[in-house]
């Protein structure tokens, strides 16, 4: 690879005695031997303040995308509430799909109802719930705001959710030791003070919004401050400074489903970064965001043509709730009674009135086959969020 035309800090490194955490006894001699001794930590630089001169043609590059992003946030208008939520929902998945979790459209929709069956999907509603922590902090980004952003995603999941590590992480090799890793994030005796740092770096305004996006997602990675979920809320960290900075001020722009093109690229230019090589970063953000708004467009496309044909075949009178029904499905596919009964305010024995007759022009379809409990789906719906989340990468049904 070509040296980097930036003047941008990498990574150093320090020495660190190393405690194994598992009895000796339960490990084989030679892996005890090899995983003995000390390590090598990472030391990271601060940036709060550190000058960053990208090359010309990646300033444009990143600044040709945030125009692109905003022009997606404005297309949709007053058509704004129904695709809100849905592309909340497809962000929040796409950046589970990037650690490897995946789930279907319908499987994510019933977590969010409660089931708890799928372990994948309860973890992408977390997801979710994380992703609207950030948005409401946009405005007030702190180390108390990205434990807040944590807390959403990882209650419940892990116990130290909402906390700083206390403990040495590393990304690769074994489970136990630090010494074969491909990369080892700072000791966290780090962790408060780096985190400090960043915070500030995020209220820079000398940097153009995606570039400083891209350059926090990429420190706080390589900062490591959890003991897991620091992808996810890595990137729920760069939808807080869109939406801070007026980016994309109705919509999440699905930009996890755009690095989930190349994660290879993406995991590649985080090792980049490290090396003192920020200009790929933002180069990989800027190429997220086109392929985001593009599958954005295609999903929403799809969501119009839907609604629209629904409207040549439901035969309900105007003003009925069949109506405000249908348009309540684009976010919300998977419905019971319960559900229809609170979000169109009319009593629970009164729902059917309003899911008859999409049944009827075969819109909903009841799966459970039970007398009671019954839930309905809207095929097309989950269809459509099925194949946004195909064309951004590999998805398990």
């Amino acid at each position: 690879m070509m040296a980097s035309e930036v003047d941008w800090p990498a990574l150093g490194a320090e020495t660190r005695p190393w405690v194994p955490r598992i009895p000796p006894d339960l490990v084989a001699a030679a892996i005890r031997q090899r995983h003995a001794g000390p390590y090598q930590a990472a030391i990271v630089p601060a940036i709060a303040h550190q000058p960053l001169q990208l090359p010309s043609s990646v300033l444009a590059f990143a600044e040709q995308a945030a125009t692109e992003l905003t022009r997606f946030d404005a297309e949709l208008g007053s058509d704004i509430a129904p695709f809100a939520a849905v592309l909340l929902r497809s962000e929040s998945a796409s950046s589970s799909m990037i650690e490897n979790l995946t789930s279907s459209a319908k499987a994510i929709v019933l977590a969010e109802l409660g089931e708890t069956a799928k372990r994948n999907a309860t973890s992408i509603v977390a997801n979710t719930r994380a992703m609207r922590a950030a948005l409401d902090l946009a405005n007030h980004l702190s180390p108390e705001a990205i434990l807040d952003m944590h807390r959403a995603l990882m209650d419940g999941i892990d116990p130290q959710a909402g906390r700083w590590r206390e403990e040495q992480v590393w990304i690769g090799g074994t489970t136990y030791g630090p010494h074969d890793a491909t990369f080892v994030p700072p000791h966290h005796e780090h962790v408060h003070a780096l985190i400090d740092d960043l915070t500030i770096f995020l209220r820079r305004t000398d940097l153009p919004v995606l570039v400083l996006a891209a350059i926090a997602h990429a420190q706080f990675e390589t900062i490591h401050p959890f003991t897991d979920g620091n992808g996810r809320t890595g990137r729920a960290l760069v939808h807080s400074l869109l939406r801070g900075r007026g980016l994309a001020r109705n919509v999440t722009v699905p930009i996890s489903a755009g690095l989930l093109t190349d994660t290879t690229r993406y995991f590649t230019a985080l090792t980049d970064y490290r090396n003192g090589e920020p200009e790929h970063i933002v180069a990989t953000f800027a190429d997220a965001a086109f392929a985001a708004t593009a599958n954005g467009r295609a999903l929403v496309a799809d969501l119009r043509g839907i609604r629209a044909h629904w409207s040549t075949v439901i035969t309900a009178r105007r003003g009925a709730s069949a109506w405000t029904l249908a348009d309540l499905l684009l976010r919300q596919p998977i419905i019971d009674a319960a559900t229809v009964a609170a979000e169109l305010g009319v009593a629970p024995q009164n729902a059917q009135r309003a899911i008859a007759p999409l049944v009827d022009a075969g819109i909903l379809t009841e799966f459970t086959g039970q007398q009671r409990n019954r839930m309905w789906q809207a095929r097309a719906v989950l269809n459509a969020i099925d194949e946004f989340a195909d064309r951004a990468g590999r998805r398990a049904r």
